[in-house]
């Protein structure tokens, strides 16, 4: 197959969820995954030196062609998607059970210290957790896991690629200390003013 590389190009152009390796080869038939992977990594190269509006990435297990964030503004006026907004507590819950899956409600709501079913039937429906069955103790709680969708939506190949709590911590102290930092020299400017004055 000499056009095999225009023929992946239009399956990612047309594929409204990534493409998986194997989904990729059953198109194709005979096709090895060496051949594949070589026409996705030279089709991401060639996106990259062109600097185009789109570009091609690996996310949630497979392949997708996405737009350059700097156009989202225009974008969004084409469009106009309904944002999807996410309370800071759907965020804590959607952190539990992406560190913690599987994950049943208990244990949710005893590390947030609140009931969560409400918040659970949110991202449930917005298909950003799932459930999985249900555990082996009184009461058959149901178990809960991210989807695709989760990974998708937060550009991850995987959930290897969610941060360490050391470098989240990272984050927070650097944080912090840029915080402090520009209070303190607040604070200097207006002494000093005050002494001029």
């Amino acid at each position: 197959m000499e056009d095999i590389k225009n023929i992946i190009e239009s399956l990612l152009f047309v594929a409204e969820d990534p493409l998986t390796m194997d989904s990729i080869k059953k198109v194709l038939d005979s096709t090895d995954s060496n051949a594949i992977r070589n026409v996705l990594h030279e089709l991401s190269s060639e996106y990259e030196a062109r600097k185009g509006g789109f570009f091609l990435r690996e996310v949630a297990g497979g392949y997708q062609i996405r737009t350059r964030p700097e156009y989202s503004q225009w974008i969004r006026r084409l469009l106009k998607p309904n944002a999807l907004r996410l309370s800071n507590a759907a965020l804590e819950t959607l952190a539990i059970v992406a560190y913690k899956q599987p994950v049943i409600r208990s244990d949710i709501e005893h590390l947030r210290g609140v009931d969560c079913g409400g918040i659970l039937r949110m991202l449930l429906e917005r298909k950003l957790i799932r459930v999985v069955g249900r555990k082996e103790i009184p009461g058959r709680p149901m178990i809960y896991t991210t989807t695709k969708k989760f990974l998708e939506l937060f550009e991850l190949k995987d959930l290897r690629d969610l941060p360490s709590p050391k470098e989240i911590e990272e984050l927070g102290n650097s944080s912090s200390e840029t915080l402090a930092d520009t209070a303190s020299d607040i604070i200097e400017q207006e002494a000093d003013e005050e002494a001029k004055n």
